[in-house]
């Protein structure tokens, strides 16, 4: 995309096969789904399981920027990603994933994105490598990370092998993190330019997930599952609102888009349960993109151009050469669900400061009240027993935040939704006015969203002494409602 946009020679894809109807199998991973349905995956990206039953590669390469050094990320016997060969290397380091290894078999690996018309924060202006632990989640119960984009993190590569040009059909997934998104151009994953520059409409194919507003959107706030065909995020073929392209809200969704000439469609779903729906499904957009001038390099997390302010969490993807079935998807989504991607709840963390990123302030029971309805406030951090606080994991991935003082849980006031609402300290009740879930904001910290409410914890009226006064308010990534949890 321009503001949201990346020439390197590649090889026509093959022929497609006529689709046949998948038959699923229990040793079927989504790549063996598609070749079954005569749409081969050329590229595969995961960083926690293995897309392709023939493929022993490694999943992924991290980079431990204390000496350098680099280790190869393999999978279990299982095909899932062996998390303890990073954890035991980045032990007491920082990690970085520097690598993302295709495994289709034509080496279309994903590397650190290099600059473009807009330029990274990384040295030469390439972009930002994704810290490597930072979005750790569960797979079939096994710990795996993902790769978490904040906004400057980007991976291309504009030398590929087999993925589809000008006007050829193709079809992309990737499964991602629902609640990780901004409004800011463009968190991609797909077909891209090969001169990390904008060369004009119909030059990209890319799924988009996020609020970005400024050309299309769906039904509802946002996120969508859109289309970034470069000069334009498309959720159909009207430029401005397609009202069949629901906001998301499942914490895992399975976005895919696909093409070919003049045809197009959107389809998603909850990666975690249930079927695939098609929000789009139909003709291309006029004004450049009936004929599409697809140039085959491949983007994650960026533009076409480098455009590198978007942000969101990536777990696994694929493209295809030839436009892929319905059925086929269908049965890569039950794969999917199969495959049991979960948030990690296992593990109750105590004693944890919340503190606010803006003004230093510590999250405290203020005057170690111990009566259900007690103030919340942010202090000068201390350590002291009224600004510790247990996580203690709730259902559905939310958590309740009980003090360690008062032990009394974090409470939205009378259940109140407006922007605004105050918070308490309550007797812990299970309730959804108690439930908090912790979203990755965009300087590493998180937001903390009620459940009852929606709104997220903040520091109200940008308050900078102690005493400042914490509220809920409509969530608007701004740094005001950072939190780190220490």
């Amino acid at each position: 995309m321009a503001g949201c946009g990346g020439g390197g020679g590649n090889a026509p894809p093959p022929a497609p096969a006529p689709a046949p109807t998948p038959t699923p199998s229990a040793a079927q991973r989504p790549c063996d789904i598609y070749a079954a349905g005569g749409t081969p995956c050329v590229a595969a990206h995961s960083t926690t399981r293995v897309l392709l039953s023939t493929y022993t590669g490694p999943l992924y390469q991290v980079l431990r920027q204390s000496d350098s050094a680099t280790l190869d990320v393999t999978a279990l016997s299982n095909g899932i990603a062996n998390a303890a060969l990073q954890d035991a290397f980045c032990t007491g380091a920082t990690c970085l994933i520097s690598v993302i290894y295709d495994q289709s078999g034509r080496n279309n690996h994903l590397t650190q994105a290099p600059p473009g018309f807009f330029k990274g924060p990384a040295a030469g202006g390439y972009d930002n490598l994704a810290v490597a632990n930072a979005a750790p989640l569960t797979l079939s119960g096994q710990k795996v990370y993902g790769v978490y984009i904040p906004p400057g993190t980007g991976y291309r590569n504009n030398a590929t092998n087999g993925i589809a040009v000008g006007d050829q059909p193709e079809g992309m997934y990737a499964a991602l993190d629902g609640w990780h998104f901004n409004s800011a151009c463009c968190f991609d994953y797909g077909n891209a330019e090969t001169s990390s520059t904008d060369t004009g409409n119909g030059h990209m194919e890319t799924i988009y997930f996020g609020n970005q507003s400024a050309w299309g959107t769906g039904a509802g706030p946002g996120p969508w599952i859109m289309a970034d065909l470069e000069n334009g995020l498309f959720s159909g073929r009207d430029p401005h609102l397609n009202a069949n392209d629901p906001t998301i809200t499942s914490r895992f969704v399975t976005a895919i888009v696909k093409g070919e000439p003049n045809h197009w469609a959107i389809r998603g779903g909850n990666t975690q349960a249930g079927s695939l729906s098609t929000f789009n499904d139909g003709v291309r957009p006029s004004g450049g993109y009936t004929t599409m001038s697809k140039e085959g390099a491949i983007v994650l997390g960026i533009g076409g151009d480098n455009s590198n302010g978007g942000r969101g969490t990536f777990y696994e993807g694929a493209m295809t050469s030839g436009y892929p079935s319905d059925a086929t998807e269908d049965a890569v989504q039950a794969n999917l669900v199969a495959a049991k991607y979960a948030v990690d709840t296992s593990t109750t963390l105590t004693g944890r400061a919340i503190k606010n990123e803006y003004n230093g302030l510590c999250l405290d029971d203020h005057n170690s009240a111990t009566a259900a309805g007690s103030p919340v406030v942010q202090w000068t951090c201390n350590g002291s027993a009224a600004q510790q606080w247990n996580i203690v994991p709730a259902a559905d991935g939310y958590v309740t935040i009980v003090n360690v003082k008062s032990g009394l849980c974090l409470d939205d006031t009378d259940g109140k939704t407006a922007p605004g609402s105050t918070i308490q300290q309550y007797t812990c009740n299970g309730q959804a006015v108690q439930q908090w879930r912790l979203v990755n904001a965009d300087g590493g910290q998180l937001n903390i969203v009620n459940r009852n409410s929606n709104l997220c914890l903040d520091d109200f009226n940008g308050g900078k002494t102690p005493g400042a006064e914490v509220r809920q308010w409509q969530c608007t990534g701004g740094v005001v409602q950072w939190w780190s949890i220490l």
